[in-house]
């Protein structure tokens, strides 16, 4: 049995249960070394600002531990907040046949990275460059990246944008393989009957009125989501019989409810916890991601509201958008920034409530090939093709290309 570990920073509500589908049904043996315990703790979450604790079990139904996380200030946003010293002590006992990294730009990486170590290293991650960098800085970066992306065997991409990314980078077509970035599709396709009668009812109790059409925003408020350019976007359409629902908190949820007090039918709710996600995207006839910056790498709420049968408008700086969104098919892009744009983005859709009916329908066929199980095919293909390098260095590994 290939023994796979993956190292990741800490335990995240739709790579918990991919985990657990690949502990039951690939035939790997896998453990999962988790560099900080937040979303287990109930630690504040600096940007929501509010205590999060995931409500459905993210340390279930697969071999995990912990490796203690020495920072002095534990957290994502600094490349020493994730310093794990007895990584590679931890490792070597289970003795993998390769090592799944799901990111690379903190220094407990740096460090398995400059190890050189006997197993393969795989990377995922979600980057992308939809938003161009140009100038010396760039390319400096650029030349950087590719040094650090040859220590890797493999590269599991997890949408069209973010091969590109690598190819930039320099990553060769023989590296990489296509493993999609995934939620747990059918956790969501089977709340749906209970979502809907729940959805109702909780719109009845915010207030919103029951023929209005809702355009739904969920996640934080902060800049680069831009849910200013969303609300000032629904003001400019001035849709008839339809609501704005924001659903969060974050930095920006003062300046947004006094901008919203002069608009018509604007509404709020608090931070949902994962088990109330699928009654927030009923709730909804159309769902937007308006982000701006190269901080959107995917935009998992966009899979999220697809497997409700959610049509969707997003960004042009949204990762997922050139694998989920086609325009008038699945829902609808626009320039990012471009807030004009976007208002007739929704007076259109808001328009007719058939075509948001059928991009709903073909939006959740479509996020139906990103899937756990899609996401495991890939990833057996990349182990399969490593096995003839187990044990060579790191750059020798070399696999094919899997569309």
């Amino acid at each position: 049995m290939t023994k796979l570990a993956i190292v990741t920073t800490h335990p995240v509500q739709y790579y918990a249960p991919w985990f657990r589908h690949l502990a039951e049904r690939s035939g790997l043996a896998v453990r999962v070394f988790y560099l900080w315990d937040f979303g287990v703790s109930g630690r504040v979450d600096p940007t929501f600002g509010v205590r999060v604790t995931w409500d459905l079990p993210l340390l279930d139904g697969y071999e995990h531990e912990f490796v203690p996380n020495r920072s002095r200030r534990p957290g994502t946003n600094s490349f020493w907040g994730i310093d794990n010293p007895g990584l590679l002590a931890r490792l070597k006992p289970f003795a993998p046949d390769a090592v799944l990294c799901l990111g690379y730009n903190y220094a407990t990486f740096a460090k398995l990275l400059l190890s050189r170590p006997r197993y393969p290293l795989i990377l995922r991650g979600d980057s992308h460059r939809l938003v161009p960098r140009s100038g010396l800085k760039a390319r400096l970066k650029r030349a950087a990246l590719a040094r650090v992306f040859r220590r890797f065997a493999a590269f599991l991409s997890v949408g069209q944008a973010n091969r590109e990314y690598y190819r930039l980078h320099g990553v060769p077509e023989d590296k990489l393989v296509f493993c999609p970035h995934a939620v747990d599709n059918d956790r969501f396709t089977r709340s749906r009957v209970t979502a809907e009668p729940e959805a109702r009812e909780w719109k009845a109790a915010l207030g919103i009125p029951g023929d209005h059409r809702v355009v739904l925003f969920a996640g934080k408020f902060e800049p680069k989501k831009r849910p200013l350019d969303l609300l000032e976007a629904f003001r400019r359409a001035a849709p008839g019989r339809a609501s704005l629902l924001f659903v969060g908190n974050g930095p920006q949820e003062p300046e947004l409810r006094r901008a919203a007090a002069g608009v018509p039918n604007v509404f709020f709710a608090p931070f949902q916890n994962q088990s109330r996600m699928p009654r927030t995207y009923a709730a909804a006839d159309l769902v937007v991601l308006p982000s701006y910056g190269s901080g959107e790498t995917w935009g998992l709420c966009v899979n999220e509201a697809m497997c409700l049968g959610r049509p969707v408008i997003v960004s042009s700086h949204v990762g997922c958008g050139p694998d989920l969104v086609r325009d008038d098919e699945t829902g609808g892009t626009f320039p990012a920034g471009d807030v004009g744009a976007l208002a007739a983005r929704l007076r259109a859709a808001l328009a007719d409530p058939s075509t948001l009916a059928a991009w709903g329908r073909a939006g959740e066929a479509r996020v139906g090939r990103y899937s756990y199980e899609h996401a495991t095919a890939g990833l057996l293909t990349c182990l399969t093709r490593l096995k003839p390098s187990a044990g060579a260095a790191p750059e020798a590994g070399t696999i094919g290309h899997a569309r």
